[in-house]
C-alpha cells in the first residue's frame, strides 16, 4: 500500500520513497517530509518499492537496511537496476563500517544512523536531489553537443532571402527564454531542423528536445503521450505514465503537424500555454511545467480557422514569433550546397570519398520542382549513391521525375509528356499524382496521403482501383530529418 498518492506534484514538491517496516518511523519520516517542502510516498517492502517506481514519480529514496526478511542491500541493488540515477540514502539501526561500504559501492549516495538527525537527513536529501537533477543537465548537454554536431551550424546551408530570414527571426527568439515559435511551410522544408537550431540556439540548451508528431499517434491516445496518465485513468493504463510534457520540463516541446490536432485537444493545449499547467489523463492535481513551446504544420491554418478546423484563439497564442520555411523550389541557390552536403555525409557513411555532382546532373537537379523539398533531395541523393553512383553522380543515376524519363518507358510523369493538344482522362491524372507521390513519400503512404490532401483510407481504395499493388504502409521515410 502506497501511502501520499493524490498530492499536487509540482516540481516544488520532489518525491521522497520512504522504505522502512516500522510504521512510527515511516509515518514520522513522512509527516517531517511533508513539513520539509517534499512530497512523501511511504511503503513497507522492496517489492511495493518497486511497484511504487513503476506508478509515481519519485526523486529519491530513503531505504531501511532491513525490511523484515528481506535485505535492504539487496533492494538497493535492485532499485538502482530499476532506476540506476535514483538517489537512494540509507537508514540503519544496526549498521556497520562494512555495510556502509558495501551500500556505497551498490551506488548509495549516503549511509544515515536511525534514528536520523532530520536536520542532517534534510541536507542530504537535498544534495541528493539536486545531485541527480545536475547530473540530467550533464547528460542532457552531452545530447546537445551531440545534436549541435548533427543538426548545428554545418547544416543549415542557406543562401536564400527567405532562408536567412528564417534563421535571423529564429536567432531572435532563441534570445527570449519563453517565447512560442510557430513554424510553416510544406512537407519536407525542415521545420523540426528549425526548432532543433533553435533550441540548441537558447538557453534551453542544456535541457531536453522532445519532438510530437501530432499526425503520428491516435486521437485517443494524443493527450496521454502529451500529458501523461494516473494509473487506471482508463482501461489499459495498468500504471503511472509521465507525459511529454514532463519529459520536456526545463527544455522545448516540438508540435509538428499541429494542424491535426483534434479540437477538444486544441482546448485543453491552448489552457497550457496559457499557464503553464495542466493535469494528467485521470489526474486532479494541477502540474506546472517550464517549457518553450514550437509548433510546427504544412497546412494553411488560417484556411483552417474559417471551416472551423483550427482555433482562432490557439492560433494566435501560437504565433508568437512566426517562421515561414520557404520550398525549395523557391530556393536554387541553396540547391547544390546542400547536395554537396548530403554527398559528404552520405559517402562518409559509406566508406568512400564524397562523390563529384556532374554538371549535367546538377542542370536537372535546378531545373526540377522539388514538392518533396530538402527530404527528398537528401533521400534522392542517399539512394543515389547506395544504389547507383560511386564517384560521380551522373546524369543517368537520377530518378525519372528529375530527368522527365519514365520508369516503365509507357508511363508519363509530367504533363510535358503529353502532346500540346492532347486531354487525359481525369483517372490518368489522378494516377500519375498518386505515383509520384508515393516516390516523393519513398512509398510511405500515409506521408503520401498527407502530400495529395486525402485520408489514407481514400488513398488505399485508390490503389486498389488502379490496381497499383500492395496496399501495406512501407513506413520507409519516417525517420528522415528534414
Amino acid at each position: 500500500m502506497v501511502r501520499g498518492e493524490g498530492l499536487t506534484q509540482t516540481p516544488s514538491a520532489p518525491g521522497v520513497l520512504i522504505v522502512d517496516d516500522e510504521r512510527s518511523l515511516r509515518f514520522s519520516l513522512g509527516e517531517w517530509a511533508r513539513d520539509a517542502g517534499l512530497r512523501p510516498l511511504e511503503v513497507t517492502s522492496g517489492r511495493e518499492a518497486l511497484e511504487a517506481l513503476k506508478s509515481q514519480a519519485v526523486d529519491a529514496v530513503l531505504l531501511d537496511l532491513r525490511l523484515g526478511d528481506e535485505d535492504g542491500l539487496q533492494v538497493l541493488k535492485r532499485l538502482r537496476e530499476e532506476d540506476p540515477k535514483l538517489p537512494v540514502v540509507m537508514l540503519t539501526g544496526h549498521g556497520s563500517i562494512q555495510h556502509a561500504i558495501q551500500a556505497t559501492r551498490l551506488g548509495a549516495f549516503d549511509f544515515i544512523q536511525k534514528p536520523p538527525d532530520l536536520e542532517h537527513l534534510g541536507v542530504v536529501l537535498r544534495r541528493a536531489i539536486e545531485h541527480a537533477r545536475l547530473q540530467r543537465e550533464v547528460d542532457h548537454h552531452r545530447a546537445a553537443s551531440m545534436l549541435d554536431d548533427r543538426f548545428g551550424q554545418s547544416r543549415m546551408l542557406g543562401k536564400s532571402a527567405g532562408f536567412r530570414r528564417a534563421i535571423e527571426l529564429l536567432d531572435r527568439a532563441a534570445k527570449s527564454p519563453s517565447a512560442t515559435v510557430l513554424v510553416q511551410g510544406e512537407t519536407g522544408t525542415g521545420k523540426e531542423l528549425m526548432a532543433r537550431y533553435l533550441h540548441l540556439r537558447s538557453a534551453r540548451a542544456a535541457g531536453p528536445f522532445i519532438a510530437l508528431n501530432c499526425s503520428a499517434i491516435p486521437e485517443t491516445l494524443l493527450e496521454s503521450e502529451l500529458f501523461g496518465h494516473e494509473r487506471g485513468a482508463f482501461t489499459d493504463a495498468k500504471h503511472f505514465r509521465k507525459g511529454l510534457l514532463d519529459l520536456a520540463d526545463t527544455g522545448t516541446l516540438f508540435l509538428d503537424e499541429i494542424g491535426e490536432m483534434a479540437a477538444p485537444l486544441q482546448a485543453k493545449l491552448l489552457r497550457l500555454l496559457e499557464t503553464l499547467t495542466f493535469r494528467r489523463v485521470g489526474g486532479h492535481a494541477d502540474i506546472r511545467v517550464d517549457v518553450r513551446f514550437v509548433a510546427a504544420t504544412h497546412r494553411d491554418l488560417k484556411r483552417q480557422i474559417v471551416d472551423g478546423k483550427f482555433r482562432e484563439d490557439l492560433y494566435h497564442r501560437l504565433n508568437v514569433v512566426p517562421i515561414q520555411m520557404p520550398p525549395l523550389r523557391q530556393r536554387p541557390e541553396d540547391i547544390r550546397p546542400l547536395a554537396e552536403l548530403f554527398i559528404d555525409r552520405v559517402s562518409a557513411e559509406l566508406g568512400r570519398t564524397g562523390a563529384r555532382l556532374h554538371p549535367d546532373a546538377l542542370r536537372a537537379m535546378l531545373d526540377y520542382s522539388w514538392p518533396g523539398n530538402v527530404r527528398e533531395l537528401k533521400n534522392m541523393v542517399e539512394r543515389v549513391l547506395l544504389l547507383e553512383a560511386e564517384d560521380e553522380i551522373r546524369l543517368e543515376h537520377l530518378p525519372a521525375e528529375l530527368t522527365g524519363r519514365s520508369r516503365t518507358g509507357t508511363e508519363p510523369d509530367s504533363f510535358d509528356a503529353f502532346p500540346a493538344a492532347s486531354v487525359r482522362p481525369l483517372a490518368e491524372l489522378e494516377r500519375m499524382a498518386i505515383v509520384h507521390a508515393l516516390r516523393v513519400c519513398d512509398g510511405n503512404k500515409t506521408r503520401a496521403a498527407q502530400q495529395l490532401g486525402i485520408s489514407r483510407q481514400t488513398l488505399r481504395t485508390k490503389l486498389k482501383e488502379y490496381q497499383m499493388g500492395d496496399d501495406t504502409d512501407t513506413g520507409e521515410g519516417e525517420l528522415a530529418d528534414q
